[in-house]
C-alpha cells in the first residue's frame, strides 16, 4: 500500500495548541468525517485520550503516532502536526512534542497493525524525523512527509571504493564457484549518505539492515529485505538470526547454500565473505524433519517475538540480559498445561492493542519480561497471558548442561503441543528456540 496517498496535503497542518488534547482536535478537524462531524470528533477525542493513558503513543525523538478505529468510507485517514516549539504531552513518557501523526482505521480494514507498525519504524528514524523539525516553510514540510511515507530516500551519494569493489568481484566468483543462490549483505557496514554499488544479476540479492537503520540503497539491485531488531554481540550471530528469519519467510532453504558479505558496523567498508550452508547450519531442521513454524503462527508473529527476545538479550535492563519464556501457538492445547502466577496484565483489552504487532506493546511486554513466568502469545499475535507456570506433569527430557527450568519448560510445551517455544537466558543472554522438544539455538558464538 502507498502509505503517501492516506494523507492529503490539506491534513499537513502546523499546530496553534501547546497542549496533546488540543493537538488532537485540531488534526480531527481537518479529516473528513462524515456524519455528525461534532459529535464524532468528541467521541474520538476521548477514545484516543482514553488510549494514551493506558498506552502511550509516544515514538521517541518528539514524535507521537496517536491511532483509533472508527467507522471511515476509507480504510485509513492520516492527519499530521507540528509545533515548532513543542507541546506538552503529558502521556506515560511526559515528552515534549514536535510532530503528532493521527492515523484514523476503518473498522474494516485488514492489515490495520501491519500499517502501524510501518509507520511507527518509519517515524523513528531520526534522520526522517531531524528533517521535518528542520524544514523552515509549511510547504516544504508538506512535501517531506509525502516524500517520507513514499519511502524516498534521504539525498544521498552512491560511491564504490576500489577495495570494494574487489571484494564485491571476488564474492560474485566465489557464489558462483560454491554454488549459492542467495547473497546476504549486512548493510549497517555502510553508513548514510555513503553507499556502494553492488549488483548480482544472477542470485537472489537479501540486505539486511538494523529496523532503525538510515542507510540507503538502490531498490532495483535488492529483492528482499531483512530488519534485524537489535545488533547481535557478535557478527557471526547476527548472520545466524538474519538466516534463520531468512529461512522463516522462505527466502532460504535448508538445501541452499548462501554468500554473506559484511563489515564493521559504519566503517564503509566490507572485509569479510562467508558462505553459509543453511542445511549444516540448521542441522536439526533435517535430522528432526519438522516445521519450524507452527501452522497457525504468521511470519510476521514469530519475527516479531523473536525481535523482542533478541532486544531482551542485548539490550536487556540496565545493561544486562533480561531472561524470558515465549510460547507462541497452539492456544487451545497450550491453556492445559499453565496456570496463572499474577493477575493477568493483558486481560480486558482489545485484541489489537495487546497484539504483539503493534509496536506499542513493544516496552510493555519487556517490562513484563522481569516477572516470573511464561508470556502465551496466539499464532495471530494476541497476548493471551504474562506471568504464567508451564505445568507439563511427567516429562522428562535431558537438556545440556546449564540449563535451567525455563528451557526445561519450554522444551516440555513443545513437546506436548504444536508450539513453538522461546527462551531468553538472563545469565548468558542466549536465545534458544523449542520444537518438539528439540532446541534451536538462534545467537550462539
Amino acid at each position: 500500500m502507498r502509505l503517501d496517498r492516506i494523507v492529503a496535503k490539506n491534513r499537513i497542518i502546523d499546530l496553534k495548541s501547546k497542549d496533546f488534547g488540543g493537538a488532537i482536535e485540531e488534526l480531527l478537524q481537518n479529516c473528513p468525517l462524515e456524519d455528525d462531524a461534532p459529535r464524532k470528533i468528541r467521541a474520538l477525542k476521548k477514545d484516543l485520550r482514553q488510549r494514551e493513558d493506558s498506552i502511550s503513543s509516544y515514538l521517541g525523538n518528539g514524535v507521537a503516532l496517536p491511532h483509533s478505529r472508527t467507522k471511515l468510507s476509507k480504510n485509513y485517514i492520516l492527519a499530521v502536526g507540528r509545533c515548532s516549539s513543542g507541546l506538552i504531552h503529558n502521556g506515560q513518557h511526559n515528552q515534549e512534542l514536535r510532530l503528532v501523526f493521527l492515523l484514523l482505521v476503518s473498522e474494516s480494514a485488514q492489515d490495520y497493525l501491519n500499517t502501524l507498525a510501518t509507520l511507527a519504524r518509519i517515524f523513528q528514524n531520526k534522520p526522517v524525523i531531524d528533517k521535518l523539525i528542520g524544514e523552515k516553510t509549511l510547504s516544504n514540510f508538506r512535501d517531506s512527509v509525502k516524500k517520507a511515507l513514499a519511502g524516498e530516500p534521504v539525498k544521498s551519494r552512491y560511491r564504490t571504493t576500489r577495495f570494494n569493489s574487489v571484494i564485491l568481484n571476488e564474492a560474485k566468483k566465489i557464489a558462483k564457484g560454491t554454488d549459492c543462490s542467495s547473497i546476504l549483505i549486512f548493510g549497517d557496514t555502510f553508513s548514510s549518505p555513503v553507499q556502494p554499488v553492488f549488483s548480482f544479476k544472477n542470485f537472489s540479492t537479501v540486505l539486511v539492515l538494523q529496523s532503525d537503520s538510515d542507510v540507503v540503497y538502490k531498490k532495483d539491485e535488492v529483492d528482499s529485505i531483512i530488519a534485524l531488531r537489535s545488533r547481535s554481540e557478535t557478527r557471526l550471530s547476527q548472520l545466524r538470526s538474519a538466516v534463520l528469519i531468512g529461512l522463516i519467510r522462505g527466502l532460504f532453504n535448508v538445501s541452499e547454500r548462501i554468500l554473506c558479505i559484511g563489515g564493521i558496523p559504519g566503517s564503509n567498508q566490507f572485509d569479510t565473505l562467508v558462505v553459509v550452508d543453511v542445511g549444516n547450519e540448521f542441522v536439526q531442521l533435517i535430522n528432526t524433519q519438522i516445521e519450524i513454524l507452527p501452522p497457525d503462527v504468521s511470519p510476521e508473529v514469530l519475527e516479531r517475538v523473536l525481535g523482542i527476545a533478541v532486544d531482551l538479550s542485548v539490550e536487556g535492563r540496565e545493561g544486562r540480559p533480561v531472561g524470558a519464556l515465549f510460547v507462541l501457538g497452539d492456544s487451545d492445547v497450550v491453556k492445559n498445561f499453565v496456570t496463572p502466577l499474577i493477575l493477568n496484565p493483558f486481560h480486558g483489552y482489545k485484541d489489537e492493542d495487546r497484539n504483539i504487532l503493534n509496536p506499542f506493546m513493544d516496552e510493555t511486554v519487556k517490562e513484563l519480561a522481569s516477572i516470573d513466568g511464561a508470556f502465551v502469545v496466539q499464532g495471530t499475535g494476541v497476548l493471551e497471558s504474562a506471568g504464567t507456570l508451564i505445568n507439563v506433569p511427567h516429562y522428562k527430557h535431558e537438556l545440556p548442561g546449564g540449563f535451567g527450568s525455563r528451557h526445561a519448560a519450554a522444551a516440555a510445551i513443545s513437546s506436548v503441543s504444536d508450539c513453538l517455544a522461546i527462551t531468553v537466558s538472563s545469565s548468558t543472554g542466549q536465545v534458544v528456540l523449542f520444537r518438539e522438544g528439540d532446541m534451536i539455538p538462534l545467537n550462539r558464538n
